[in-house]
């Protein structure tokens, strides 16, 4: 669907900011690859070829029995004997002992001519490790340091910190994303009838905001979470219950000054419905002050995320966590790596995401002009 000329100007307008523009080429491709994070790092194979069928054990529980073992519980992709099922098509009886499965899968000496197959094989993901992976260090303390197996080292319960990234900057951006958006939605809706009818809707609402900025959003994480167990989707709609307030100040202000101005007069005048009024002649022009908040909006949401992880008051610990990271650094000081990763992680993200948005502003501000 083509642009309309206003929006194609807009678009004009974003890509003459550079920083915003490449931006936000960065920041696609890496949200984007995070997206596919259980392609890129995960610690079942992405493709296993089993008496020449094709699985895919990242998308679909396979049981040992279904590679030919004893066991009904999910196969152990990473276990010397279940490489040997699938490398043998099924046939590890061939072995003596767990010695000699070792060394022939390292070794990849298999016989199946006899049964007709071919030797099966499987395809791993790039970082064979899931973020909630317990690794075998091989006698080495955890925290790890930075080597081959584990590009960005362990934390200090041996998983690997480059997973936990990726899943944990998927899980924080969209975390930020949602929250933005829906808290913006119901900020920019009350800030607008706020501001355009004014009188005692205005003094009611602001009587009933003074109220409710009082409330303790920490002391009310804490309490929810003392009756219910920590969860996502509990957390988010917390966040969105304090924050969408944010606006409410921001687009009150436009609306008070735009409920005078003589094209509302004249829409009105000729009855136009005030729905259409709000939203289609006001609003547009109260977008720009709305959106220099969305950086900071956003920005700010993710810090909360991360500090509430840090204090232990955020998202379960069974999900991956950019603040729990930070606060394995501050916990394990002798290994710099896991601070180094926060820091540039947080540092990346966060102002890839106020370059974007000061070029969306930027964009819809009508008082500047493509050059």
């Amino acid at each position: 669907m083509a642009l309309s000329p206003l929006n194609q100007r807009r678009w004009r307008n974003f890509k003459a900011n550079r920083r915003a523009y490449w931006s936000l080429m960065v920041f696609s491709i890496l949200f984007g690859l995070s997206l596919f994070a259980e392609v890129l790092a995960n610690d079942r194979p992405l493709l296993v070829n089993y008496r020449d069928e094709w699985r895919m054990p990242f998308l679909k529980f396979y049981s040992e029995k279904d590679f030919g073992g004893d066991f009904g519980t999910e196969a152990n992709y990473k276990a010397p004997e279940v490489q040997c099922l699938i490398l043998t098509g099924g046939l590890a009886e061939c072995f003596d002992d767990a010695e000699d499965i070792t060394k022939a899968v390292q070794a990849g000496r298999f016989d199946t001519a006899t049964e007709g197959y071919q030797n099966g094989w499987m395809i791993w993901p790039l970082i064979p490790y899931s973020y909630n992976t317990i690794n075998d260090l091989g006698g080495q303390a955890a925290p790890s340091a930075p080597d081959a197996q584990h590009w960005l080292g362990t934390d200090d319960t041996s998983r690997d910190v480059l997973a936990r990234v990726i899943y944990g900057f998927r899980l924080s951006v969209a975390f930020g994303l949602i929250v933005t958006v829906l808290t913006s939605i119901i900020g920019i809706a009350a800030g607008a009838v706020q501001g355009y009818f004014g009188g005692k809707v205005d003094l009611i609402f602001q009587r009933a905001l003074e109220i409710w900025g009082g409330v303790p959003e920490l002391y009310f994480i804490i309490i929810v979470f003392a009756v219910w167990e920590r969860s996502f989707w509990i957390l988010l709609s917390i966040m969105v219950l304090f924050g969408w307030t944010r606006l409410i100040g921001v687009v009150r202000a436009e609306f008070l000054r735009a409920r005078n101005f003589e094209y509302v007069r004249a829409a009105k005048a000729l009855g136009v419905p005030d729905r259409v009024i709000i939203f289609r002649h006001v609003l547009p022009n109260a977008m720009v002050a709305t959106l220099t908040m969305l950086p900071f909006a956003i920005s700010g949401t993710i810090g909360a995320l991360a500090s509430l992880d840090y204090l232990g008051f955020g998202l379960p610990a069974s999900l991956p966590s950019l603040g729990q990271l930070s606060r394995q650094a501050q916990q394990n000081l002798q290994m710099p790596s896991l601070a180094f990763t926060a820091f540039f992680t947080f540092a990346i993200m966060l102002s890839l995401l106020v370059f974007i948005f000061e070029g969306v502003r930027d964009a819809f501000d009508p008082r500047k002009t493509f050059q």
